[in-house]
């Protein structure tokens, strides 16, 4: 195939998307298009969003659930809100396919130490959800002093990510100024692409912030004028920038502490099912195509492709081009990402075809095609799934992470 006949093709692929997401972002409100007269985007199962649609919050990690994929921030203080809106919660939900990141890696959200300082993309409640309001002496105010953050109504999450993933997503390194031990301050200017941005920024340090060098652990006495660092904050906005939580002085400790972070997710796919969600079901021929959700190591896919030397012990169409096929098990999840019990409810058989799909907020660009032995209720159409590749052995989950017996 030519040159010019694969650029067309390209072409026809992505131009259609871009107009719609154009023509799409004109329909509604965004941080970019604050014309309040428009609605803000609402997901639609079963479709990813599009680009540029959620709104940033950004606040502190104060509470959650991290088998239901809650959490709970403290908003940040902004000049929008009265000073009786200030410091006031923010509950949210990750999407099923809401993404987190730790130490620019994919994360869980068990990974994020509270007390961290976050930045969110968020979209407002569905229809019908009760809105939570903010709490005074651990109780919610009466109905008729009922206060809450601005972003209260913010309660579906896309995406999250900590101060260091931010960063390091533009870039973006802090350069230390000034560091005063006595005093227990950093002065710090922020250094995008090699060019410093913005104005020098004073910090609090603590006798417990971590600082990490190298391979091991430093001290404060470590932060040296001229230093490029990455920060993870805690107290943000409330004295000033923050308090600095975790510091990174170097380059060799920023990557231990991305690569550690990498296993971990590795582990916990590997042990929990890669999540996506059902796109097409073929009932009489048994084939069920899933598309798999973002933040997802992609080395992990590789696995897709591995043949697993043990049979999985159901019916296929017989022959050796099924012996020689990689194969893999589906297991039915809730929007939480949690499974029923993956142990005894997971059905699969061969993978037939391994797709690339258009890259969305949320999305992968990652799709398979199984052929079922047999299929279950919860193989539909927008429905969450995992999928476990027949070359990973599978472990059985403590009970309060499986739903069954929860109903």
């Amino acid at each position: 195939m030519n040159k010019t006949l694969v650029l067309l093709l390209v072409c026809l692929t992505v131009l259609p998307t871009l107009a719609w997401s154009q023509e799409e972002s004109k329909k509604y409100r965004t941080d970019e298009n604050q014309d309040k007269t428009l609605p803000w985007f609402q997901p639609v199962k079963g479709e990813f969003p599009p680009e540029g649609s959620a709104h940033y919050v950004s606040g502190e990690l104060i509470g959650g659930d991290h088998l239901e994929r809650i959490l709970v921030i403290r908003v940040d203080r902004t000049d929008s809100q009265g000073r009786a809106l200030m410091d006031y919660p923010l509950t949210a939900s990750m999407l099923p396919y809401g993404t987190i990141y730790y130490n620019n890696q994919p994360a869980a959200l068990q990974d994020i130490p509270l007390g961290t300082h976050l930045h969110g993309w968020f979209y407002e409640r569905p229809a019908g959800e009760e809105k939570h309001w903010g709490v005074r002496n651990g109780r919610p105010h009466n109905k008729d002093d009922r206060r809450a953050s601005p972003e209260v109504d913010f309660t579906q999450c896309l995406r999250l990510e900590d101060d260091f993933s931010y960063r390091a997503r533009r870039n973006q390194v802090w350069k230390v100024g000034d560091v005063k031990l006595d005093e227990k301050k950093l002065t710090a200017t922020l250094v995008e692409d090699g060019e410093p941005t913005g104005k020098p920024k004073l910090f609090d340090l603590k006798s417990s912030t971590a600082v990490y060098r190298g391979k091991g652990f430093g001290a404060l006495a470590d932060i040296q004028p001229g230093q490029q660092v990455q920060l993870n904050l805690t107290w943000a906005t409330l004295y000033g920038p923050g308090r600095v939580f975790q510091i990174w002085l170097d380059e060799e400790s920023r990557k231990l502490a991305s690569a550690r972070q990498l296993q971990r997710h590795r582990d916990h796919m590997r042990e929990r099912g890669v999540p996506g969600w059902v796109d097409v079901v073929d009932d009489e021929k048994k084939l069920v195509t899933v598309t798999f959700f973002d933040g997802i190591d992609h080395n992990l896919f590789k696995d897709f492709d591995v043949i697993s030397p043990e049979p999985l012990g159901w019916p296929t169409s017989g022959g050796a081009k099924d012996d020689l096929a990689p194969k893999g098990t589906i297991a039915v999840a809730r929007r939480t990402l949690m499974t029923y019990d993956p142990l005894n409810d997971r059905k699969g058989g061969n993978i037939l075809k391994t797709n690339k799909v258009p890259v969305r907020p949320g999305c992968s660009g990652v799709q398979i095609q199984v052929q079922c032995g047999m299929l279950l209720e919860g193989y539909r159409p927008g429905e969450v799934v995992r999928f476990y590749p027949a070359s990973w052995p599978f472990v059985a989950l403590p009970k309060d992470e499986r739903y069954h017996g929860r109903e």
